[in-house]
């Protein structure tokens, strides 16, 4: 595949505004654990146990390995376009502009989707009576914190993630307590083989986060050193503490149990010696909720601009402006888009729509540096080539109604781009 020359925005338009760089290692390794971390780690584990039975664990292990090679193309690609949009950005520039429409289309849709989600969880976990209230004052909440500034959400994703981290190592420890389920002679291995890969296709999901540190490149000091870094280190510990969880769960929770919970870490502790502290738990997953909400409406507000400066998206959305040097038009529309889905759908389904959104993304991420001609000794080609195949065979085995949910979204969005610019040649 031949590279292409970085793109710039249409000469009809202004010089687009650029954000400022004010972000260290530990403030991007942050944000991308924090959004790892999210409700990701309350919810994922029972629909996936589901699916891949005793073999859960291994469902992580796939999921980490097609994670690790989707890392490493991310950060071959955001220190050499160090730009806010992550994968739009790389594949306009390394293979054109519609597989780059594919993957901003696929991350703004799908993570769209996954706010809401975020949102109505922190609802249910803290009031479920109120949950979609809840979740709206959330969103608007968190939108303000964007609006005040990068710094300002970055600070506040620490605070989050420590509360969590926290809350897992008590989850943790009341595993190990027990009293532990009794095994169940490895009779679920067969019942879950055939469902590793759609288990780690969901598991995906999780581990997405770090696509945060790469969409907020512009942000970064020193992105050549500090993206690369930040994405292994957030990485290496969401894989630690996702296959840690995963076999304490099992050991801890009757197989059945597992795959039918609701909340299987809040059922972990229940069961346990420690269950006076399941309000501990719950106030937990609340912090998970809000630290994931938080980076995602970030993300989905930088690829929002990426995409408006290059009028695949309306162009008013790529305005940065403010005391605080914030695409708040963006951060508002993506806002508003989120409240329209809270008030309108039932957006608990959304994992595995949000996962084949991101396994698109993730395949023209491993196609845009696989034609990079210079590259570091630990990332090479067939790394790339096995990040490509394993998010389409990821993607394509998900469950079917979330995966042709997510294609037909893919579709219209590629139909509308084509008829705009048939009308904009025509108007020419």
């Amino acid at each position: 595949m031949a590279s292409r020359p970085q793109s710039t925005p249409s000469p009809d338009l202004p010089t687009p505004q650029r954000l400022q760089r004010r972000l260290g290692v530990l403030d991007s390794t942050a944000i991308g654990l924090g959004s790892m971390l999210g409700a990701g780690v309350f919810v994922v584990f029972a629909p996936a146990a589901a699916l891949a039975g005793s073999l859960l664990a291994l469902a992580v292990a796939v999921a980490g390995v097609i994670a690790y090679c989707n890392a490493v193309a991310s950060a071959q690609l955001a220190a050499i376009y160090p730009s806010s949009g992550g994968t739009y950005v790389y594949g306009r520039n390394r293979l054109g502009e519609w597989p780059g429409f594919i993957a901003g289309w696929g991350f703004v849709t799908g993570k769209t989707a996954s706010c809401a989600a975020m949102a109505l969880t922190f609802g249910h976990y803290v009031a479920p009576a109120f949950a979609t209230p809840l979740a709206v004052a959330a969103v608007v909440v968190l939108t303000g914190v964007n609006l005040l500034g990068i710094t300002r959400t970055a600070l506040l994703t620490r605070i989050l993630l420590g509360v969590v981290l926290v809350t897992l190592a008590f989850v943790a420890a009341a595993a190990v307590l027990g009293p532990h389920a009794p095994s169940d002679g490895g009779a679920g291995a067969a019942a879950g083989g055939w469902g590793v890969l759609p288990a780690a296709g969901l598991m995906f999901f999780a581990f997405a986060g770090y696509a945060r540190i790469a969409t907020l490149g512009e942000e970064v000091k020193d992105p050549t050193r500090t993206i690369p870094r930040a994405i292994f280190a957030a990485l290496a510990a969401a894989f630690v503490i996702y296959l840690g969880l995963a076999l304490l769960l099992q050991w801890q929770l009757p197989a059945q149990q597992l795959a039918g919970s609701t909340a299987p870490l809040l059922d972990a502790v229940a069961s346990s010696e420690l269950s006076a502290g399941a309000p501990f738990v719950q106030a937990g997953a609340a912090a998970a909720c809000l630290g994931a909400l938080l980076a995602l409406i970030t993300g989905v507000g930088r690829t929002a601009m990426a995409m408006s400066r290059e009028r695949d998206l309306p162009s008013p959305l790529a305005r940065v402006g403010g005391a605080h040097t914030v695409p708040y038009l963006a951060e508002l529309a993506v806002a508003a888009a989120v409240i329209v889905l809270l008030l309108t759908t039932n957006v608990l389904t959304v994992v595995g729509f949000s996962s084949f959104g991101v396994l698109i993304y993730y395949s023209v991420t491993n196609a845009a540096a696989f034609t990079l001609p210079t590259r570091p000794w630990h990332a090479p080609r067939w790394l790339n080539v096995l990040g490509f195949l394993g998010c389409l065979l990821l993607a394509v085995t998900l469950p079917p109604a979330s995966a042709l949910g997510m294609a037909a979204v893919l579709a219209v969005g590629l139909a509308g781009r084509f008829l705009v610019l048939r009308r904009r040649k025509a108007a020419a």
